[in-house]
């Protein structure tokens, strides 16, 4: 089948105009980015940021034409801004902790959100994170899982998604399910071979648009996996929606502790209460002979909740299936699921449910 050249995305975009420069978009500079993977387009537009509200007609606009060249089976337009003041802002100036008032209203039909985050990445807190939305998803709850790690995606792998989003309503998209998830990842809207080099502010406004252009439905909670680390998304998420809580995912390594405290500290400023921290990797248990070894250190994560005085909320051992399950597609709680690793998923899920007093919409 013959595919999509750039070239016809360049010619639909050299008629559109951007009437306030007197020019078409594409010769204007407003084209950012054009990606093509088996007929799925998604253009990229940036603008200066006291544009980017007016410039939401544009985008509308490009998308519905991109979505009209034949053989196109979807087609994304994404909007960010290249100067943005909050992105120099530290988080005590972007967040007005004592009315908690955010930038943006996400969808109220989204009752509780809570961030999983780690100080160092390799910790496995994407992996941890799609178990304990299928182990929420399991207790009987509507389950969003928010893959908010825009440079390094890997949601759509854990949970075996793969395709594109469609677009539904005009300029909203749906999510895409599996396992009882309904997710969103950038893995699911730009080619897997394409790397995201984005500016901070170009990374805030994809965050912004997967929040609020997304027709996630009535979720009972959704799970927020965050890049590693303490970055824009971190600040952007604050700024954005109220977090009920965060997790604090890390091995007991002490190279990887060192960063936990940064993350700690960040939430602390950002005025987001953590719920505990989770040691993953905590020890490995030899099949054969039951010998036990702590690979990465013994207690670390123990003793620094205890220090923070900080419940801990699971100790999840090094396996080999956590890992094979994960590459596949399907989590270990719904692979195993009575093996030792899934059971402290479903034991963590259940302290989420009794810490963030979680409810479930038909009962109430």
């Amino acid at each position: 089948m013959e595919e999509i050249s750039k070239n016809q995305i360049i010619a639909v975009l050299s008629k559109i105009m951007d009437l306030s420069r007197g020019k078409d978009i594409y010769n204007s500079g407003n084209v950012a980015d054009i990606a093509i993977k088996d007929n799925n387009v998604q253009v990229t537009l940036e603008v200066e940021s006291h544009r980017a509200k007016a410039f939401e007609v544009i985008r509308k606009e490009v998308e519905k034409a991109i979505n009209k060249i034949p053989k196109v089976t979807n087609g994304i337009v994404i909007l960010t801004s290249h100067s943005v003041k909050s992105s120099s802002k530290s988080i005590n100036e972007t967040v007005d902790k004592k009315d908690n008032k955010r930038s943006v209203v996400v969808e109220s039909n989204i009752k509780t959100f809570i961030a999983l985050g780690s100080g160092k990445g390799g910790v496995g807190k994407s992996t941890t994170a799609a178990n304990i939305a299928v182990g929420l998803s399991l207790e009987g709850f509507n389950v969003g899982l928010l893959d908010a790690d825009i440079y390094g995606p890997s949601q759509p792998r854990m949970l075996g998604i793969s395709g594109r989003p469609r677009a539904v309503h005009g300029d909203m998209i749906a999510p895409m399910k599996n396992h009882g998830i309904s997710m969103m990842s950038m893995g699911l809207l730009v080619p897997d071979e394409t790397a995201m080099i984005w500016r901070g502010p170009m990374v805030q406004s994809a965050l912004n648009q997967m929040l609020n252009n997304v027709l996630w439905g009535d979720l009972d909670v959704m799970i927020v996996d965050l890049p590693p680390g303490t970055g824009d998304i971190q600040i952007s998420l604050a700024q954005q929606v109220k977090l009920a809580g965060a997790v604090i995912v890390s091995t007991p390594q002490d190279i990887a502790l060192l960063d936990v405290v940064k993350a700690m500290s960040m939430f602390e400023k950002a005025g987001v209460r953590v719920a505990g921290m989770i040691e993953n990797m905590s020890y490995w248990k030899c099949p054969d002979c039951g010998r036990v070894d702590h690979i990465f250190g013994q207690e670390g994560v123990s003793l620094e909740a205890s220090k923070r005085k900080l419940p801990l909320l699971g100790e999840i051992p090094l396996n080999i299936d956590i890992r094979q399950a994960s590459d596949a597609g399907t989590p270990v709680v719904i692979s195993s699921p009575m093996s030792i690793q899934a059971q402290s998923y479903r034991d963590i899920s259940k302290k989420l449910i009794e810490f963030f007093n979680l409810k479930k919409r038909n009962n109430l």
